[in-house]
């Protein structure tokens, strides 16, 4: 019972309720009830893991006191590569491997560079963010490639990351919630999560205690490149191509949902349950004000209306806390 309470001791109740208020009011306010349409549900149950796979490493990266913008530069650069491998008649799956490799080293180049720089992670990661960006740009002379010039459809490796369970639940959903609960039981029942809590929430007396905390931030920093380039070529085999411009806006999307869910901004504070559901929030709310007719600008200010209430939210139920505590 501690360890559940251990998991759903962070403001995720407040992001279930909202989840549950979106679909109650995108049912009864989009035209026909479409929100609930099948078909609906079956473009939503895509489009979630891709952007959802990159915002549990976020969240955890978020929990571990550091941010990553770079992971809209590097999904797209880490597809890149897988296309280049497939090129070359590679084995998908060995290409798949070399990918991950590939993103946890690109991971551990941001997490290198703050820890041994003494540089704020945002910084790092906005400069990576840019340099990989306009390298691919020019690389690629952001021209598209088509995937089916080096992989058959309907291929075993395909079906492994886009098969329709029953013809109708995508598969891409089960392999979000399996990443999910694998890092849920990383972070709130092994000693390595134990340690990203104490190293966002006090890094010298996490020291103190003798954790590595520089280790710490540099494998949180390589998960979340390991899951962009996961999430990428689930993204590319979804598109049936590559683009230069994939992943773009990842970065504010996936921190958005790890805020709405329940994380800390100041580190130390955060469940995956919560980032879990702060995706579903984010992109229940983009889909039912697309739905809605809502302009483009006017989806992006209710997001960031959404994450400055929560953020308060947050904020007040912290302040609450503190004060029983002292009581």
């Amino acid at each position: 019972m501690k360890e559940l309470r251990k998991i759903f001791s962070f403001g995720y109740i407040n992001t279930l309720l909202v989840f549950i208020a979106l679909v109650l009011v995108f049912y009864f306010f989009t035209p026909n009830h479409i929100f609930a349409h099948p078909r609906n549900i079956r473009a939503i149950s895509k489009l979630i893991p891709e952007l959802g796979i990159v915002t549990l490493g976020i969240g955890m990266l978020m929990i571990c006191g550091e941010f990553d913008l770079s992971v809209g530069s590097i999904l797209p650069l880490c597809t890149y590569v897988f296309i280049s491998l497939l090129k070359i008649n590679l084995n998908p799956f060995a290409a798949l491997v070399f990918v991950v490799g590939a993103g946890a080293a690109l991971g551990m180049i941001n997490g290198v560079i703050t820890v041994r720089g003494y540089i704020p992670s945002f910084i790092t990661t906005l400069g990576t963010m840019m340099f990989w960006r306009g390298f691919l740009y020019v690389f690629t002379k952001m021209m598209p490639i088509d995937l089916r010039t080096f992989l058959a459809p309907g291929s075993f490796f395909e079906n492994i990351f886009l098969h329709e369970i029953g013809g109708f639940f995508p598969i891409q959903m089960v392999w979000f919630v399996v990443i999910a609960v694998l890092l849920g039981f990383l972070l709130h029942y092994h000693r390595f999560g134990n340690w990203i809590f104490a190293t966002g929430g006090n890094r010298l007396a996490a020291m103190a205690m003798g954790i590595k905390t520089d280790m710490v931030k540099v494998l949180c920093f390589m998960i979340v490149g390991m899951l962009c380039a996961f999430s990428g070529v689930i993204e590319t085999l979804r598109l049936e191509s590559f683009y230069s411009t994939q992943g773009k806006g990842f970065e504010l999307k996936a921190i958005a949902s790890s805020v709405v869910g329940g994380t800390f901004l100041a580190g130390g504070r955060g469940s995956l349950v919560g980032i879990f559901l702060g995706v579903l929030v984010i992109e229940l709310l983009e889909n039912g004000l697309i739905l809605m007719r809502v302009p483009v600008f006017g989806i992006s200010a209710f997001i960031g209306i959404a994450v400055i209430i929560f953020v308060l939210l947050n904020s007040l139920i912290d302040r609450k806390r503190m004060i029983k505590r002292s009581a």
